[in-house]
């Protein structure tokens, strides 16, 4: 019996790679509106340090997450990092998670993505 394909992608910053913060933002954004597009989709997309940002009210990627969710991508956004950049009111995706759900979906993972 095979496990169960379970891929999951973090979101570490509010952009990609290193550099250009333009250029990173702008990576990040291309990156994000073409998860919908590969196959399998991830079954989680987790969010930490200020990946939590792009949950926000705000984010230049908050639709493609909202589509992502409403394909059944779990959205998962560490609370200890919501509350330190005071997000608390305006995540608009996804949900509060902790650090116990994220060790245990890292670890349970068949493969962890890092953009």
């Amino acid at each position: 019996m095979s496990k169960e394909i379970d891929n999951i992608i973090c979101l570490k910053s509010d952009k990609m790679g290193s550099g250009s913060d333009e250029l990173g933002e702008i990576l990040l954004q291309a990156f994000c509106n073409t998860i919908k597009e590969v196959s399998p989709l991830p079954t989680k997309i987790i969010c930490y340090n200020s990946g939590v940002k792009l949950m926000a009210d705000d984010s230049p990627v908050l639709s493609s997450l909202k589509e992502l969710e409403a394909m059944g991508v779990q959205i998962l956004g560490c609370g200890t990092c919501i509350n330190y950049f005071e997000l608390q009111d305006k995540i608009s995706v996804g949900i509060v998670s902790n650090m116990y759900d994220t060790v245990e979906s890292l670890t349970n993972a068949s493969k962890v993505i890092c953009p």
